[in-house]
């Protein structure tokens, strides 16, 4: 299907590339999908470092829940995208919604085996969600600008439930307390779920070719998932890292979400700069703000620097992201 005769790339509106333009209401509710299915990774660092706090998980599991629950997310997300069309999107994400919602609960109860059984499904369902948003940023005329819109919105809700539990809950309740609160989010999502699209245009394909990647394509995915590996790999241990440097739980928590107030305002420049910055460029300068991050993380750095350099890493981490998404599909036009 061809673009819309009067589609403008200038143009603010939300418009499917390859279908009828979508209602602001359908997009937000697309892009509320996505944010449940995100939510976790806002408050993982805290919800998994409580948990070792407390002797249900050692220093290698929470490499391990972690690990199981971001590649049942990714695996899912491929899977689905590949194998089932985009059809009935209402019922799979309220389905998805309610699920993952009674895993997140579960989770309270969880210990050894089944705990990292319970986040391995909760990566799951968190998948299928996520490929609803994926799906409507990959059919819009500025993807990368909609990944910017959806990275900071997605930044703003972790970040709204990372200061909760780090004030409110986690000193009071610990771990359990973090879990009850991201089910009754994941219950939240339901309202997302039944706004967005119940369907979208089918993505093209080339003649002859399959729905699987150029070998292009998998070079870009794979650059990514370096990328986001290296960076997820270091902040899920912020915690055992601020203990290193001789830091409370409570000076991680705190760095935990003024990096999401720095997230934000990283995936907020990236919608602004959309079109107008080339991605190489700012891969270069990111991946510089990175590294010095993690200088600081490998020295006993005192509490503001611990904290500072968390919101620098923060800001340059979603700065980035968005202009990955360019990246991805000039390596693989057909999205």
């Amino acid at each position: 299907m061809s673009p819309a005769p009067d589609a403008d790339p200038r143009d603010h509106l939300v418009r499917d590339a390859l279908g009828p333009p979508l209602t602001g209401l359908q997009a937000a509710g697309a892009i509320g999908v996505g944010i449940n299915s995100l939510l976790v990774i806002g408050v993982m660092p805290a919800l998994l470092g409580a948990l070792a706090d407390e002797g249900r998980l050692s220093s290698a599991g929470i490499g391990q829940a972690a690990t199981l629950e971001l590649l049942a997310m990714g695996a899912a997300t491929a899977a689905v995208g590949m194998a089932v069309k985009p059809r009935r999107l209402k019922l799979i994400g309220a389905a998805a919604s309610l699920a993952l919602a009674g895993l997140n609960l579960a989770t309270v109860v969880g210990n050894g085996p089944g705990l990292l059984a319970l986040r391995a499904g909760a990566g799951a369902v968190e998948g299928v969600l996520l490929w609803i948003t994926v799906s409507m940023i990959a059919r819009t005329l500025t993807p990368e600008r909609w990944a910017g819109v959806f990275f900071t919105a997605q930044t703003l809700a972790q970040l709204l439930l990372a200061v909760l539990l780090a004030i409110f809950v986690m000193p009071r309740f610990g771990a359990d307390g973090g879990f009850v609160a991201l089910a009754a989010a994941s219950l939240l999502g339901l309202a997302p779920a039944l706004a967005s699209p119940d369907a979208f245009a089918p993505l093209p394909l080339a003649p002859t070719k399959g729905r699987v990647p150029p070998s292009r394509g998998w070079i870009a995915l794979g650059a990514t998932a370096v990328y986001v590996a290296g960076i997820g790999a270091v902040s899920l241990y912020l915690q055992p890292l601020a203990h290193q440097a001789h830091l409370s739980a409570g000076v991680a928590r705190t760095a935990i979400w003024t990096s999401l107030a720095a997230q934000a305002a990283g995936g907020a420049a990236a919608t602004v700069l959309a079109g107008r910055a080339r991605y190489f460029a700012v891969f270069l300068v990111s991946s510089a703000a990175t590294v010095a991050t993690w200088w600081v993380f490998a020295g006993a750095s005192p509490a503001w620097l611990f904290v500072g350099a968390n919101m620098l890493g923060g800001f340059s981490y979603l700065f980035l992201l968005p202009f990955l998404v360019p990246m991805m599909i000039e390596a693989d036009p057909t999205r």
